[in-house]
């Protein structure tokens, strides 16, 4: 069975080392915060007090990591991955991440005898918990399918998108239409319910005509019923808008209506909701219309 190293225990990272351990997989784990680490040592996993112990010997080392410069100091730092990875050694990093970094990061990885793969995920916290993930993959087709046992065991499709660099860009254009379409989603709630329409019967015939979205069925009901708990939240989604947008303006694509979405998830860090659920942005619009979206219609 196979050594893996999994590094980053938040919403995402942990249920999937969970999953891991549930197969089968021995795992040792890291996450900057080492309380994380106890539910997956009662799992039967061992914890590691840095990134490079937790890489020390490994087969394959895991990383979901928030952000670029996190991700950085896991790689680099005195006691990062870098310092501990074994030749052949597979590196999987399920971050969401610049495209550029990624890039940088694999040709690191291979230096040392290695191989990288880009391998962002879809699917939110309780796809996760399922091991229902959805895999975009940048990287080495036999790399991907040498390692295919891991990737079934967090999830449930894997695509190949191309080379390193491939996954990460294809996740960034992906979560710009999943912020788009949140937008979407709380305006149209926003011109209903302000005019009479009960929010249930709105979100009733969006699930059922032309302006239905996977984002309308995972979130109307959260927003109807005001539950904001977070399966992924608005600051992440807004890290993730701001780096779609640095890779459109890099590379020339004009994206006018990424840019109102991350200027509507931007209002919603700045009032406080950034650890709340990406469906939090519909707040802004409540106070626009001067009420909540659940409740009866003519609630004002």
């Amino acid at each position: 069975m196979k050594q893996i190293g999994f590094i980053g225990l938040g919403t995402m990272g942990a249920p999937m080392a969970s999953n891991l351990l549930k197969s089968g997989f021995q795992v040792t784990v890291y996450n900057r915060t080492a309380a994380k680490c106890k539910p997956l040592e009662e799992e039967g996993a061992q914890a590691a007090a840095t990134p490079q112990a937790a890489a020390q010997g490994k087969d394959v080392i895991i990383t979901m990591i928030s952000n670029d410069d996190s991700i950085r100091e896991v790689f680099y730092s005195e006691n990062g991955i870098l310092a501990a990875l074994k030749p052949g050694a597979v590196v999987i990093d399920s971050s969401t991440i610049s495209p550029g970094l990624v890039k940088e990061i694999a040709a690191a990885v291979e230096e040392r005898g290695g191989s990288f793969l880009d391998a962002p995920v879809t699917g939110s916290k309780p796809a996760a918990i399922e091991g229902t993930l959805v895999f975009m993959v940048g990287g080495k087709a036999e790399v991907i399918e040498a390692h295919r046992d891991i990737f079934d065991t967090m999830g449930r499709l894997l695509l190949h998108m191309g080379d390193n660099g491939s996954g990460a860009v294809a996740k960034l254009a992906h979560n710009s239409m999943v912020g788009i379409h949140n937008v979407a989603l709380a305006e149209g709630f926003s011109i209903a319910v302000k005019n009479g329409v009960p929010a249930d019967k709105f979100l009733e015939l969006v699930q059922n005509g032309s302006a239905g979205s996977k984002q309308a069925e995972l979130k109307g009901r959260k927003i109807i019923d005001n539950d904001f708990s977070n399966q992924f939240s608005l600051a992440l989604m807004l890290k993730d808008l701001k780096l779609a947008s640095s890779l459109s303006d890099a590379t020339g694509v004009p994206t006018p209506m990424l840019g109102v979405a991350k200027s509507m998830f931007q209002a919603g860090f700045n009032h406080g909701y950034g650890d709340e659920d990406l469906s939090a942005v519909i707040k802004s619009y409540e106070e626009w219309i001067g009420r909540k979206i659940g409740g009866s219609a003519s609630e004002e």
